[in-house]
């Protein structure tokens, strides 16, 4: 055990040892020069989204102030496309080190007897009602609002989003972050109870902090931004004097929406340029909490661990040397899992289906391994999630050789015949499956006009990847499967299959299956918030590390669970282990399903049937994954076992 956890600290120390920013510096200077090039600081704006609503919006669907055409907007890469990330540059102009007060950028007028400006600005309430975030980015990252912490203790709260406007209910209470009346000022219209105010916060106080290099041009380490509300149309004057701009019509029926930014230059030459993100990724508490899902999940990794040394060390080698010295002439004499040898590599039913399963499980594996690892040593942007999801989806399309392998292997030991049905279910069952239900949600999403909605054009790409790469893969893979020669296992099977005994209530096969995913799904499921609090309430995930050793975490815990089950199964005299090895690990995929329900319930205030078709939708395409990772796991661990222990046993 001592080696273990040796072995744990080295795979951090190891993990933060080779983190790499990913993200070459940029220089800017107020005059160009022979060594910097760059006196303008662009601004990225990306898409709308909330974590009321499943359905992120492009920027440009909004009657907001209109995008710089003249540069083009950078190319997403798949992982970004299908998290919906569209990029464009906006008309903010920040030269380097030029502070700003109250410029304008555009003015936005709406008439009440206009249908398209009723249309336009009931579009901004409605985001606003429901709490949705903008998302801006500036020299590769993302921008700031930073609020303070309730708790004077603690760092400020800083998240790389901040609300389009702020919404004060009929009771005159504010649904969320956004304070109204840090939007509001002094000579402000009073509240009207049972009135509905949206005070849109069309001024942004922006925030360069820079750190100054020997040649006189600078690096970025911060950009943090406080969006406020005014009515004040006046450029040059200070905004932080006038109202709040609440959106209502005047008594002429007229509306203007003035659009102002400042901009404020601090030097901080504390902060290097590779540890910017610091401040972005220490301001929440995730790392305590995420060393307690670790020894959660330790603790109950030495619980299994002792269970299953108890069961080798002790009972089963007990069994294996009483077994050995009895007489292979009397048969009255043998008890337990011994009983069962004729049988317990007898060939399932549905053999096919479980060798597909098993082969698609081997893929999955495989993709994760490969990209926790590369995420692990740095290789991934922490602040596009795109990255990731997009070196999933590569890893996944090139590991379909393992897939047709390893099932054209499982499916050979079964005495199959049918290898051209088996190569086929094994590059086409599972995938088309995900593309199916990705489709269909797909079809919602182009329907709701959102962002994340894959384009035609994309959508054919990843087609086209999955048949022109994985599906060839796999057929080279299971070509070399079946070339090898059939399994052989220790024992040799009975004509006649023996009769199973009456199992006792938690040996049955649906208890013993639920039971098997219980303890996996209790190692990991801190972590699950973490990654559904990334993926539906879109924050920042970049502890890679912790993943990495929480996924070993979880493939120890499966491996160990179906052992345990495994072993008992067969001491209780039933040998139909195969399914019942996969299906008790893959049950975990079950509990998941289910913490996403709670998830979803608990934690998200997601309204509308297509948001709740859209996570729930999502949410299932994981558990298939999910189900066949764990599955995988814990079928290879009881095939590896059982072969292990019937090898050393004397049998007539």
């Amino acid at each position: 055990m001592r080696n273990h956890m040796l072995l744990l600290l080295f795979l951090i120390n190891s993990c933060l040892a080779f983190y790499l920013p990913a993200i070459a510096p940029v220089n800017y200077c107020a005059v160009p020069t022979d060594t910097c090039k760059n006196t303008i600081l662009p601004v990225l704006v990306n898409r709308l989204d909330s974590t009321e609503s499943a359905i992120p919006y492009d920027y440009t669907k909004f009657d907001f102030c209109p995008i710089d055409k003249s540069k083009a907007p950078p190319s997403e890469n798949l992982g970004q496309v299908l998290f919906g990330d569209r990029y464009h540059v906006s008309e903010y102009q920040i030269q380097w080190k030029k502070s700003e007060t109250c410029k304008k950028l555009c003015d936005k007028t709406y008439k009440q007897a206009n249908k398209d400006d009723l249309s336009n600005l009931e579009a901004i309430k409605k985001i606003i009602a429901q709490d949705y975030q903008q998302h801006w980015v500036v020299d590769n990252m993302p921008v700031a609002w930073c609020t303070q912490n309730t708790n004077s203790n603690q760092k400020d709260i800083c998240t790389t989003s901040f609300p389009v406007g702020c919404f004060i209910d009929k009771n005159g209470q504010t649904l969320s972050r956004c304070d109204p009346v840090e939007s509001k000022h002094s000579d402000s219209k009073p509240h009207v109870s049972g009135k509905e105010y949206y005070y849109l916060l069309n001024h942004v106080e922006i925030t360069i902090e820079y750190k100054s290099m020997n040649d006189g041009s600078g690096r970025v380490v911060a950009v943090k931004i406080k969006p406020t509300s005014h009515a004040s149309s006046g450029e040059g004057e200070s905004c932080s004097n006038s109202q709040a701009l609440a959106l209502e019509f005047d008594s002429s029926g007229s509306l203007t929406v003035p659009y102002t930014y400042s901009v404020t230059w601090v030097e901080n030459n504390k902060v290097e340029w590779a540890s910017r993100w610091d401040y972005l990724l220490n301001s929440s508490n995730q790392v305590n909490v995420q060393w307690y899902s670790i020894l959660n999940s330790i603790v109950i990794v030495l619980f299994l661990s002792g269970m299953v040394a108890m069961i080798l060390l002790r009972t089963l080698h007990r069994d294996i040397a009483r077994y050995n010295q009895l007489d292979p002439e009397d048969p009255q004499e043998e008890f337990g899992w011994k009983l069962v040898h004729g049988d317990v590599f007898r060939p399932p039913r549905k053999g096919m289906m479980l060798s597909v399963l098993i082969g698609s499980g081997a893929q999955v594996f495989m993709m994760i391994s490969v990209t926790l690892v590369v995420s692990c040593l740095g290789f991934l942007y922490p602040g596009n999630r795109g990255f990731l999801l997009s070196m999933g989806v590569v890893m996944y399309v090139c590991f379909g050789s393992p897939a047709g392998y390893f099932s054209a292997r499982i499916y050979k030991s079964f005495g199959g015949e049918k290898w051209k049905s088996n190569v086929l279910l094994t590059a086409f069952f599972v995938p088309a499956i995900v593309f199916s239900v990705f489709f269909v949600l797909n079809l919602v999403l182009w329907g709701e006009g959102s962002s994340s909605a894959v384009p035609f054009g994309t959508l054919c790409g990843v087609l086209a990847l999955w048949i022109c790469v994985s599906v060839p893969l796999t057929f080279v893979g299971a070509f070399f499967g079946f070339r090898k020669e059939a399994i052989t296992y220790p024992t040799q099977t009975n004509q006649i299959p023996r009769h199973i005994p009456e199992q006792s209530f938690y040996t049955k096969r649906v208890p013993g299956i639920l039971m098997g995913g219980v303890l996996p799904v209790g190692s990991v499921f801190i972590q699950l918030y973490f990654i559904f609090n990334s993926i539906w309430a879109h924050q920042i995930y970049y502890m890679f590390w912790f993943l990495f050793i929480v996924f070993l975490i979880l493939v120890i815990t499966c491996a160990e669970t179906t052992i345990l089950l495994c072993y008992f199964h067969l001491c209780s005299e039933d040998y139909h282990w195969w399914w019942r090895a996969y299906l008790s690990s893959g049950s975990t995929a079950l509990y998941f399903f289910l913490y996403s329900i709670y998830f979803y319930a608990e934690r998200l205030q997601m309204e509308g049937a297509a948001s709740l078709f859209i996570f729930f939708g999502y949410t299932f395409i994981m558990a298939i994954y999910f189900f066949l990772l764990t599955g995988f796991v814990g079928f290879m661990s009881c095939f590896f076992f059982i072969n292990k222990i019937y090898s050393v046993v004397k049998t007539d």
